[in-house]
């Protein structure tokens, strides 16, 4: 059970593994993008493209028929990497092996559906992944496997996933083998330490250049690819997607061109400066910063994000 990219590199250990996927069970197609056009799930086109069986539940506690049906396919266990949706007790009680999750923290921090976006938002330096035998509570379930995984400077959202999502598949085969041959004994998550990682929104995307360079920064790097952090200037939204934070001393009202620089535009906050290197326009593709520049009449020193 899974969806986006993340699970992909779990679909691909199981098979590789020798493991049979008796069945694939992932989100009803939606529109993505900016045409809206409806688009199939990473997980879905792999599923097909193997000739795997397929279940697309809208509301999986809601349908009966989609219970019955992984009741029918009698697994031994059912993975769950990213799915999306909050299983029911009667999916739970399912298979004779338990649920296992594959989630991309150490818990019990950042328990929720954004885990890698929150940590780099935090200012993490140091994140992971665990099997979890899931329960009825959010990622409360026993851990059998975690590891740590260091997050580098220069990582922002979509490489840290990709990190993860190769380290959880490693260790969701590990953990598989282990409870197969009987080595594993599942631990409760300690009380201390708890933390929620809820699903972004698009207001979380907005900077607020009263704060310091060093949370903006962060910001930007855990919203990007998506939903990506915004500012706007004179009414044009303007996506950031890359940002350096400037460590010589800036002298600038929150928020404030400074300079428009070869690197990008230094803009300044509530403490320090920050660089902002990548950026979209609206209805164009991303771009350096610098580029941009030379088509933005409203953009000079002195002019205000807001």
């Amino acid at each position: 059970m899974g969806t986006p990219a993340f699970a992909v590199p779990s679909m691909q250990a199981l098979l590789a593994a020798g493991h049979e996927i008796k069945l694939v069970v992932t989100q009803i197609d939606r529109p993505a993008g900016r045409g809206q056009q409806i688009q199939q799930s990473p997980i879905k086109r792999l599923a097909e493209a193997l000739g795997l069986s397929l279940l697309q539940p809208g509301r999986l506690r809601r349908e009966p028929e989609a219970i019955q049906r992984l009741r029918d396919c009698k697994p031994d266990v059912i993975v769950v990497t990213a799915f999306g949706q909050i299983l029911p007790p009667a999916v739970l009680e399912i298979p004779p092996m338990g649920c296992l999750n594959v989630h991309g923290s150490l818990l019990p921090a950042y328990r929720g559906a954004a885990p890698v976006q929150w940590a780099l938002i935090n200012g993490e330096t140091m994140t992971g992944v665990t099997i979890m035998l899931m329960d009825e509570g959010l990622d409360t379930g026993p851990s059998l496997l975690s590891e740590q995984i260091a997050i580098a400077p220069e990582d922002n959202a979509g490489t840290l996933s990709a990190k993860l999502a190769i380290a959880g598949a490693q260790l969701l085969v590990k953990a598989l083998d282990g409870q197969l041959a009987g080595k594993l004994v599942p631990q409760v998550q300690p009380t201390e330490g708890i933390s929620l990682a809820p699903l972004l929104k698009k207001i979380d995307g907005i900077l607020d250049w009263t704060r310091p360079a060093i949370s903006l920064h962060n910001q930007v790097r855990g919203l990007t690819p998506w939903p990506g952090a915004k500012t706007v200037l004179a009414e044009m939204p303007i996506k950031i997607l890359e940002s350096e934070r400037w460590l010589a001393k800036v002298d600038s009202p929150p928020g404030r061109l400074v300079d428009v620089l070869p690197g990008g535009w230094l803009v300044g906050t509530g403490d320090g400066a920050i660089l902002l290197k990548q950026i979209q326009l609206p209805g164009r593709k991303a771009q350096p910063a610098a580029q941009a520049a030379h088509g933005l009449r409203q953009l000079g020193p002195g002019c205000q994000f807001g």
